[in-house]
């Protein structure tokens, strides 16, 4: 610190203590006040990337399919799925949830129409009569068994193909006043991104995002209270019965409970830790008070920050308290161990002049180390997906907080206390960190060969690392999610959703057949078979196409155009996909205007030509079209849509390839035209957002290594120095990534972003002890002898903060989020390496190398 800052420090502050401190409180209890103000986000919205093409791609199709969200209940009953005392549950439970606030329509098997119990033909079905349901009395249960058994579109869709389970589809009111605010966002930003904003679509902007931002979180919160309000609707029937709730709103639901359970256990989890690490270490109420008293009011200061500017937590910053406690109470550490090393040696000393020599002598070390961590934390604002770039800047803001709060609040408290008792002197001589000195002087060459060892397992490790993961395997087999997506994956078809869009290609030899009733007439004399169509149908359908379609022969009649879908050439092309995409391993039910195709020829046998199809695509009933037609083809785009569902819980599957490959034999082997298919749905969504945090991360690795090599030239002034101090960190993050590579742990929105972390936190402990070793050197310009004195001192302080954040770390294995637990773990397991390394590797470096000048 300098001199001048240094004078404006202790004029200020050191002078005015209680003031200072009745200051931060105003500050802080202002903050407080807003804490009931804090949100949480897990909305999908949230867990997308900014500006990728195929989220807008996606919210087309949905706009277009009018795709709603949905909950999902699945329902085994002890007894038949089938039998009176099952039905009746379905049919309470439907009659319930029909009624809720928020709920549009419920599907179930005892509403959807019967095609095979027993039969009917297709007149039948563009009939005005209805079609019968499993609620109609007289229906044969056993046919209808079978026929969700064998149905192209309800097997694995609403019944499981053992027959014992059954889906209950809860369908939520599209809010219109949402996709609006969303769809205005989403212009007036990729105008901004092509041509640029004038000063009031610039305004309009700012203002549509406060708006929507504000919409969302009361949808958010409207949305968890009818998720709650659901399973408060299902928990009676759970009697003999199991029933998990599922779907998309739920999830989102219940990482939000996650998160704030998440910010209570680390919250209270951490402060519990640090009382007790704290009287352990230093045996003196006030080194416990004062730390916690400065973690607490860094803490609450952030979170009333978050609170006032509408910064809302997520997932991924679930665990931003735990790791602003820990990086608060590093600083705090380091400051008391100083000061207690200055007053042994300093007895006589004042209390004002100690804790001013503290200040004095640590405020250089502190804030490069603030600036190195806060180098990494800003490293993840590249990845592009909100939440991790959220918590990149929330982590920088809460370190410039806490080592500000914590130079004010810790000294001037220490000011205001009297000197107390000194440490033990003997205590200095003793302990882990010296023996650790004797082992890095008698056992140095082993150090390095360890080192290299281990450097060669990393690289190893590194090269097997994969961007995979299993989303269900973020959540406990504990929680509803899981075992919810467990039978889903097992007896339902699937978990995550994708789309296979096909629009219509050019084919100059695709001419529509004509649907004139008179041509179909003469062309019916040909078969026996075309002649009983004609009989059983013409009289039936004539008037409908004459009056309705413009198919007679009046030159005036308005021309009904037969899409090239609803040809037998372009069904049998569906269905040649369809049959593909259903027999890999890694999809569950798949549905397409195929799945419409196999019921027709269910109905008819497969003497099915374009005039049947003609009269799917014109005259089925509103009510089977919404289940058959709608929702896999556009009329005014005449473009297919495959839906089908991937296996969440699938070991094989590996979502990149699976895209990969999946395209290439559409393209290459079914000849599909490359700009004519494209992929969406939330596989594509996720699958963007790893390999964009996979790319971002692994690059911008390398980025905060060159800055911390730049901070560290300015703070030692030698290149030499500048590297051997980084290389201690490098090892670090390498022996922790090629753990996860060798253990097979993949690396997702969690995991990825640790080795920027690592470097960030883990050169902390580089800086000191390089800091202090250049202090100490010139005293007798021996290595081993500033070795020794270096863990004596600032070699303790070293190896309680190591205590602190490994153990700190260790508490997020308390979460209920798996990608945490890993979190926690790994980064614990870095830093314990990285300690290592700077009171092991570190030293032998500088002794071997002598960066300081030669030795006297």
């Amino acid at each position: 610190m300098s001199s001048t800052v240094a004078a404006l420090y202790e004029r200020l502050v050191l002078r005015h203590p209680l003031i200072s401190l009745v200051l931060c409180a105003l500050v802080i209890g202002a903050l407080a006040s807003q804490l009931g103000n804090l949100k949480l986000d897990a909305s999908s919205d949230s867990l997308v990337l900014e500006g990728d093409a195929d989220l807008q791609f996606f919210r087309d199709v949905a706009k277009e399919y009018e795709s709603e969200e949905f909950l999902v209940i699945t329902y085994r009953p002890g007894g038949d799925l089938l039998g009176d005392e099952s039905l009746a549950t379905i049919g309470g439970l439907r009659d319930e949830l029909v009624q809720l606030d928020g709920v549009s329509s419920v599907l179930t098997i005892l509403d959807v129409p019967l095609l095979q119990s027993p039969p009917v033909s297709l007149s039948d079905v563009t009939g005005s009569d209805g079609m019968p349901t499993l609620e109609d009395p007289g229906i044969d249960r056993e046919l209808v068994r079978e026929e969700f058994r064998t149905s192209p579109i309800y097997h694995q869709l609403l019944v499981s193909p053992d027959g014992t389970t059954a889906a209950i589809q809860v369908n939520l009111e599209p809010d219109e006043k949402y996709r609006e605010l969303l769809q205005r966002r989403e212009d007036l930003r990729s105008k901004r991104a092509d041509a640029g904003l004038d000063q009031s679509e610039q305004e309009e902007l700012s203002r549509v995002e406060k708006e929507f931002k504000a919409y969302s979180s009361l949808v958010s919160e409207r949305q968890s209270q009818l998720v709650e309000t659901v399973r408060q609707v299902v928990a009676p029937y759970r009697a003999g019965a199991d029933l998990f709730v599922g779907g998309v709103p739920m999830i989102a639901a219940d990482m939000v409970s996650f998160v704030r359970s998440d910010l209570v256990t680390f919250g209270s989890g951490i402060l519990l830790f640090v009382v007790v690490v704290l009287a352990i270490i230093f045996r003196q109420p006030r080194f416990v008070l004062i730390p916690m008293i400065t973690c607490i009011a860094t803490a609450t200061f952030m979170l009333g920050l978050l609170a006032t500017l509408d910064w809302r937590m997520t997932v991924i910053s679930s665990n931003f308290v735990a790791l602003l406690l820990i990086t608060t109470l590093a600083i705090t550490i380091h400051l008391m161990v100083r000061y207690r090393e200055l007053q042994l040696d300093n007895p006589d000393t004042s209390q004002f002049q100690l804790v001013m020599d503290t200040v004095r002598l640590m405020a250089i070390p502190c804030l490069y180390t603030s600036l190195t961590t806060a180098v990494a934390f800003v490293s993840l604002v590249v990845s592009g997906l909100r939440p991790v770039m959220d918590f990149g800047w929330m982590m920088t803001v809460g370190l410039g907080v806490a080592l500000v709060l914590t130079f004010i609040i810790l000294p001037c408290l220490m000011v205001l206390l009297p000197k107390g008792r000194p440490a033990n002197s003997d205590s200095r001589h003793s302990g882990l960190t010296v023996y650790f000195a004797g082992v890095t002087e008698k056992r140095g060459g082993a150090i390095i060969a360890v080192a290299l060892l281990m450097l060669c397992v990393s690289v190893a490790g590194i090269s097997q690392l994969k961007v995979e993961n299993r989303f269900i395997d973020y959540f406990s087999d504990t929680t509803e999610i899981y075992q919810g997506m467990e039978l889903l994956d097992a007896q339902l078809g699937g978990t995550i959703p994708l789309d296979i869009i096909i629009d219509l290609e050019e084919e100059e030899d695709f001419v529509p057949p004509p649907m004139v009733i008179e041509e179909r007439t003469a062309s019916a004399a040909d078969t026996a078979a075309d002649a009983a169509f004609e009989d059983e149908f013409e009289d039936e359908w004539a008037d409908d196409w004459e009056d309705d379609s413009g198919f007679d022969e009046s030159p005036g009649g308005e021309s009904f155009q037969q899409s090239y879908w609803f040809t037998v050439r372009g069904m049998e092309k569906l269905e040649a996909i369809h049959n593909y995409i259903d027999s890999l391993p890694e999809t569950g039910k798949v549905l397409s205007l195929a799945t419409t195709y196999a019921v027709v020829k269910n109905l008819l046998g497969e003497d099915v030509g374009d005039v049947e199809l003609a009269l799917v695509q014109k005259s089925l009933p509103a009510d089977i079209a919404e289940i058959v037609v709608d929702p896999y083809y556009s009329e005014s785009l005449d473009q297919a849509r495959i839906s089908l569902r991937v296996k969440e819980t699938s070991q094989e599957l590996r979502r990149n390839q699976f895209l990969i490959d999946l395209r290439q034999h559409l393209v290459e082997d079914m000849g599909l035209q490359p700009d004519k298919v494209r992929f969406t749905g939330m596989l594509v969504l996720y699958n963007n957002v790893l390999q964009s945090l996979f790319k971002s991360q692994i690059l911008t690795l390398g980025a905060v290594f060159i800055a911390i090599l730049i901070m560290f030239l300015v703070l030692f002034r030698s290149l030499w120095l500048a590297l051997i101090a980084i290389g201690p960190n490098l090892l670090a993050a390498g022996i922790v990534l090629g753990g996860m590579g060798i253990a097979g742990i993949p690396l997702d929105i969690m995991t990825i972003t640790i080795a920027a972390i690592v470097v960030g936190i883990g050169v902390d402990h580089a800086i000191h002890y390089v800091h202090r070793f250049k202090r100490e050197f010139p005293l007798d310009r021996n290595y081993v002898a500033t070795m020794y004195r270096c863990h004596e001192s600032i070699g303790r302080a070293m190896y309680y903060t190591s205590i602190t954040v490994i153990v700190g770390f260790s508490i997020l294995a308390l979460s209920n989020f798996t990608p945490s637990i890993y979190f926690g773990l790994l980064t614990g397991l870095a830093m314990f390496a990285s300690v290592l390394g700077s009171l092991m590797l570190l030293p032998k470096l500088i002794i071997l190398f002598k960066p300081l000048g030669p030795q006297s």
